[in-house]
């Protein structure tokens, strides 16, 4: 969503067109073979949990997520020295996946996508909610492919490919 409403700003997209297509879901994930209890987010804060990944809050929108739920939870400051910064959601799950950390904080979308590697420990609640906006492009050189793909996504085929890779519905 920033990086919409920095296009909007700039004014890049037609406004009107503006629509969210989809939501996601922040998780906390571990490695599958861990026997660590992770049944809320302070359990982090105990000693077995040595490494956290997460994006790097500046850059990646996942990492801002997790930032705004332990700050919520009152752990941002206590978990400074585990938190590993990733480049973004994947790598971020990819330490998870070779047991490089104990937990990390992705989309339930990129954790259903290494399902063989890393298990669901916690679903967060996110406030706003992740949600993903699509819009056309003020200045596309391909305004009626554009506008059909933007269709495409809204419609109930469209939705219904996003929500078997799992997505949450718009």
């Amino acid at each position: 969503e920033d990086s919409m409403n920095q296009a909007a700003a700039l004014d890049l997209i037609v406004a009107s067109s503006r629509e969210d297509f989809a939501g996601n879901r922040l998780v906390l994930v571990q490695p599958q073979a861990s026997t660590l209890p992770l049944r809320r987010l302070a359990d982090l804060t105990t000693p077995a949990v040595q490494r956290i990944a997460l994006g790097q809050p500046e850059s990646v929108p996942a990492g801002r997520y997790a930032r705004q739920v332990l700050q919520q939870a009152g752990l941002w400051t206590a978990l400074q020295p585990k938190l590993i910064p990733a480049q973004n959601v994947r790598q971020a799950l990819d330490y998870v996946a070779r047991g490089e950390v104990e937990a990390g904080f992705v989309y339930a979308t990129e954790a259903r996508s290494a399902a063989p590697g890393v298990r669901v420990a916690l679903t967060l609640p996110v406030h706003p909610p992740v949600r993903y906006p699509i819009a056309l492009a003020r200045r596309s050189l391909q305004p009626e492919a554009a506008a059909r793909f933007v269709r495409f996504v809204q419609s109930r085929r469209g939705q219904q490919i996003l929500a078997q890779a799992g997505f949450l519905p718009r």
